[in-house]
């Protein structure tokens, strides 16, 4: 054969199944087959028969010659041996046998006939049936008309259209841009996407310039996509920063007054200030802001902070509350409400929804169904279809949750009106110049500009009262009044300010301008002076926004961007300002002053601005004027520094008394904990060695309880002198014993010798017993229990130990500032009633270090040594001691358990192979089961003298203040603690503490400080 004819034979053979061959050299049968089978007894055939058998299995094709010739025979030998080739005929072989086995030649010839029918109905590739056709036989209509296919082919063409027709997946009508950019479309998408998380009706312009996170049920804006960390600081300081605050839940509160006051007094005390009954703040005059605790607990299970406002006196007997609530602390606030008013049963009015929900509900298979149908004028379903509204308001709500309550005994009715009142919060000193220009009062309108329509109706009635109007124009002269003013500091605290304006969009800016105060106006004016003094008339707080019908008509009778762009459209000097008459739209709204930085004597006043309350749909109409009135905006970020310059504490990361500051820690803890175990063992801080016992979580209730047991194991204050404060034993645990732990430590003035701590047990290491896994807060209940402590809030309480820990710059200076607070110096009979009535408190204190540092989140609060003082006092440039290292306890415990995970496996694998010997311990493993390298991972010790220096405290936030200039922290401190350290600590230096990070060995002074 040549090679052109053996290329071609292999070209045959190459797509044939491996149970045939074809070898070249022809067998004993006609046409050149091989024999099936071996002669019975014949032993050599057999053998050949078992090779050929084997040969033909091998998977994939051969193409070497040695397949198709014998070993040892060259293509000129070819037809000279027996049965071979002969002038290229096939000879008949001498050796044919007489007789087969018919079952064995039949199995043999049905496994090549089935062997060739797969083949033959399986198709080697994903093409079709018409593309199997040579190219000249093709056309076009092919793939979509089968009768143009070849008849032998148009059956199988069925099939494939039939399975393709259920295999194609059902494609969506408006899959092109343009369709899902239609307005309806969009809008439709727009209300399934805020199904889980509720949108603000500013989102979407968020959602271009800001990181967006999912928190409390909503989709808020975090902080922007620029760089504007230090613009944020200098629009509070300086012009404006605008925030959106409508996530805040508001529940409005209705009934007599003696009623509601009776129950409201339960959940308040007077020790921690403000409550429901001051008298400014019962007026309607005042915004006031407490703390809740459930129902005659005080001073424990606290609720949270809460800002409320009574509505102006009007001669009826029921009056109208408003409490705001942030949404982590609705649901128990929510709860204990409904308790103390026994408001079980659900009020059946419900107040539909404009535009939205009401019709939308009713007809919404029909929108859907025609989502992708072009609608025109002429056609019928086009002019009946239901237009897709926005979901705004109570449309974000459960439709099978009441949101309102009543009790049927005092009749006091409770109404959730989340997403019902918008809310926005300028901050700085010019946020009043951003408000009197971007908003003017409404002017008086006495009849309707429009018959058909409700729009303005209500404003119609009260312009006919004559002492409605003269209301609104003393409003609107106080108003303007505050264009004047240097800041809304100078305002009473908490002034509330109820108003009319008109639509903000007709007053837009052609272009971004910034709003500046007029002083020449009102310079001189002793109207502006009265209003410093006196604050807002009681009358002039009176805001038709506690109206809900007069909401609910604003709401649907807003003028749409569309119309009023057509207006512009229209006028004859195009840019020149639209006046839209009677049809104008008239607001309610509310202004509140908020006091900003209160407490302390550094920056008063700083931060402070206005809040202003909308009815819903209002939000977008309202927000673009401010911007065009250069104000900042600032997200979640933003918020979170402007308290912590302000140095008040966050909600709800600074209450860790409550259910939502206990909840916050523990998803707090869970994230930390996961970005650790992220990073390798080599590239991450191991906080055993570094002595930080709880590195993602602050254990307050093990820090009160330590305290409190050194107490009383001690019976005194006894005022340290070592490095390492002597070991205490506290209830039921005996945490540290004298002979377990060694410290070597050398005086940090000789340096050079490293310091080591060893910490051991009296056995040589921690029994595995007490192994309670992880840095799990679950498995510590006694960490995040708010029961096994409180946060000290009185006023009283916390003035006396203010006065106690102030900083001392001067001689007597001291002396001079507590005879001035009135208050008395720090002997034992005051300062031990007080840890009695509250030996498990922590005290919010804020700390600036004194020199270089960063302080961070969790950071430890220790009290200095005698030693330490005494350098300071040397060398004023001393940054602060160093803690010695430690020793990793749990390195060998977890080498063990990578030991025995690897011994385990090794036994597994011998248990597959059959080896049922080597079975695995489970007990072996289990007590090493979670442990982390890094980590303490048994149960904590004493926190308070686990290092060289005595814990006080942890802090909850810190970072460099751009307000002060140096590093701050805030945070929380045991009362029993913090009164341990100011008893030891002398005249001169009352207040220093030192501050450790985590994952630091330096301790730095800070000044501690607390501020009323």
């Amino acid at each position: 054969m040549s090679g052109a004819r053996e290329k071609k034979r292999a070209k045959k053979m190459r797509n044939q199944p491996a149970s045939v061959t074809l070898p070249a050299e022809p067998g004993p049968f006609p046409g050149g087959g091989s024999r099936a089978c071996p002669l019975p007894g014949d032993v050599r055939s057999e053998q050949q028969y078992q090779q050929q058998k084997f040969s033909n299995q091998s998977s994939g094709p051969s193409y070497r010659k040695d397949q198709y010739f014998p070993k040892g025979q060259s293509r000129g030998e070819r037809g000279r041996g027996r049965g071979g080739w002969q002038g290229g005929r096939q000879s008949v072989s001498d050796e044919m046998p007489k007789y087969i086995t018919v079952s064995t030649f039949a199995q043999a010839r049905a496994a090549e006939i089935n062997a060739m029918l797969k083949a033959v109905s399986q198709k080697s590739s994903n093409s079709l049936v018409f593309q199997t056709l040579p190219r000249h036989m093709r056309r076009r209509a092919m793939s979509h008309n089968i009768k143009r296919l070849p008849r032998r082919l148009q059956e199988i063409a069925k099939k494939e259209a039939e399975k393709a027709v259920h295999q194609k997946k059902e494609q969506s009508k408006t899959k092109c841009r343009k369709a899902r950019r239609r307005h309806i479309n969009l809008v439709a998408e727009f209300n399934r996407r805020q199904r889980k998380n509720i949108w603000l009706e500013t989102h979407i312009w968020h959602a271009k310039r800001f990181h967006m996170v999912k928190k409390w049920g909503y989709c808020l804006g975090n902080s922007p996509t620029e760089k504007c960390y230090r613009a944020c600081y200098r629009a509070m300081t300086k012009h404006c920063l605008l925030q959106d605050l409508s996530y805040y839940c508001c529940l409005e509160l209705t009934g007599k007054e003696n009623e509601l006051l009776k129950q409201l007094t339960r959940l308040c005390s007077v020790d921690t200030g403000l409550t429901f009954e001051e008298a400014c703040c019962l007026s309607g005059r005042f915004e006031g802001s407490l703390n809740l605790y459930r129902a005659d607990r005080y001073p424990e299970d606290t609720l949270g902070p809460v800002t409320f406002i009574w509505k102006p006196r009007d001669g009826s007997e029921n009056r109208q509350l408003w409490i705001w609530v942030h949404p982590a602390l609705k649901q128990d606030i929510l709860r204990e409400l409904k308790a103390i008013f026994q408001c079980s049963e659900a009020e059946d009015v419900c107040i539909p929804e404009p535009g939205t929900a009401s019709v939308q509900e009713e007809k919404q298979m029909d929108v859907v169904l025609s989502l992708g149908k072009k609608r025109k004028k002429e056609d019928k379903e086009g002019e009946k279809a239901v237009p897709v509204k926005k979901i705004i308001g109570d449309g974000t709500r459960d439709p099978l949750q009441p949101y309102s309550w009543i009790s049927q005994t005092t009749g006091i009715v409770i109404s959730d009106r989340t997403m019902e009142i918008l809310r926005y919060r300028l901050i700085g000193p010019l946020s009043h110049s951003v408000l009197t220009e971007t908003l003017k009062a409404a002017s008086l309108q006495t009849e309707m500009a429009d018959s058909e329509t409700e729009l303005n109706n209500w404003w119609v009635e009260n312009c006919k009262d004559s002492e409605r109007v003269s209301l609104h124009q003393r409003q609107s002269a106080i108003f303007e009044m505050l264009e004047g003013i240097s800041s809304p500091s100078v305002m009473p605290p908490g002034t509330i300010l109820g108003l009319t304006v008109g639509d903000p969009r007709v007053n837009l800016p052609k272009k971004k301008t910034k709003a500046m105060p007029d002083f020449e106006k009102y310079q001189d004016n002793d109207k502006v002076r009265q209003l410093y003094l006196e604050g807002v008339p009681v009358d002039c707080a009176h805001s038709f926004i506690w109206d809900q019908d007069i909401c609910k008509n604003v709401t649907e009778n807003k003028i749409s961007e569309q119309d009023l762009n057509h207006m512009r459209a229209q006028l004859l000097v195009p840019g020149s300002h639209l006046d839209l008459g009677p049809c104008e739209s008239k607001i309610p709204i509310l202004l509140v002053q908020q006091p900003g930085k209160m407490a302390g004597e550094d920056r008063p006043g700083w931060g402070s601005g206005w809040d202003i309350y909308l009815p819903k749909g209002w939000g977008m109409a309202f927000w673009i004027p401010f911007i065009y009135r250069g104000v900042r905006v600032g997200g979640l970020q933003e918020a979170l520094k402007h308290s912590e310059y302000q140095r008040t504490p966050h909600t709800p990361n600074d209450f860790p008394d409550c259910q939502a500051g206990i909840q916050f820690a523990k998803e707090l803890e869970t994230s930390l904990l996961e970005k650790f175990k992220r990073r390798p063992p080599a590239k991450r801080a191991n906080y055993v060695k570094l002595g930080t016992l709880s590195p993602f979580i602050c254990p307050w209730g093990q820090l009160t309880k330590n305290w409190e047991g050194r107490v009383k194991a001690s019976g005194e204050f006894v005022r340290p002198s070592s490095p390492r404060p002597d070991c205490c034993t506290t209830e039921g645990h005996s945490f540290c014993d004298p002979k377990a732990e060694v410290v070597k430590e050398t005086s940090s003035e000789t340096g050079g010798v490293e310091e080591t701590m060893e910490i051991t047990s009296s056995e040589g290491a921690l029994k595995t017993e007490d192994v309670t896994g992880t840095q799990d807060v679950g498995e510590r209940g006694e960490t995040m229990t708010a029961s096994d402590f409180i946060v000290l809030r009185s006023e009283r309480l916390l003035m006396q130990v203010s006065a106690w820990c102030y900083p001392t710059a001067g001689k007597d200076r001291r002396l001079r500032l507590i005879s001035r607070l009135g208050q008395k110096e720090m002997t034992e009979d005051i300062f031990l009633p007080m840890l009695a009535s509250y030996p498990r408190a922590l005290v919010w204190v804020n700390l600036s270090l004194l020199r270089k540092g960063n302080p961070e989140l969790h950071a430890m609060i220790c009290i200095p040594t005698d030693d330490d003082l005494l350098h300071l006092s040397k060398d004023k440039l001393f940054c602060g001691p160093q803690e010695p290292k430690h020793r990793d306890i749990f390195k060998d415990k977890i080498q063990k358990q990578k030991e025995e995970k690897k011994k385990k496996k090794k036994v597994s694998t011998k248990a597959l192979e059959g080896d049922p010997a080597g079975v695995p311990d489970e007990e072996t493993t289990e007590e090493h089961e979670d442990l982390i390298l890094g980590l303490w991972s048994d149960a904590l010790p004493d926190v308070t003298s686990h290092c060289s220096r005595t814990l006080l405290g942890y802090v909850t936030r810190g970072d460099f203040s751009l307000a002060a200039g140096c590093g701050e922290a805030l945070g929380f401190v045991s009362l029993t603690g913090l009164l341990y350290m100011l008893r030891s600590q002398p005249a001169d230096k009352k207040g220093l503490v030192l501050l450790r990070t985590p994952a630091s060995l330096q301790y730095r002074f800070a000044r501690l400080s607390i501020e009323v």
